[in-house]
């Protein structure tokens, strides 16, 4: 795994947690609901192509 996916995820949670709290200051909660959950959706298919590629690898590493 590289450092730089773990930056992108840290960045990702930064921006959402700060668009999240401005939408819930200023009264659209569901927007705000909506925001954390595309940014949810955003880390989990990153994590997804990382795991994807590791089973790969292990694939490969024992030849089936």
């Amino acid at each position: 795994m590289d450092v730089e996916l773990i930056f992108k995820i840290a960045a990702i949670g930064i921006i959402v947690a700060v668009l999240c709290q401005l939408l819930t200051r200023s009264g659209r909660e569901d927007q705000a609901m909506l925001t954390s959950l595309a940014g949810l959706i955003v880390v989990l298919t990153l994590i997804v192509a990382q795991i994807s590629n590791l089973f790969a690898t292990i694939k490969r590493l024992f030849g089936f």
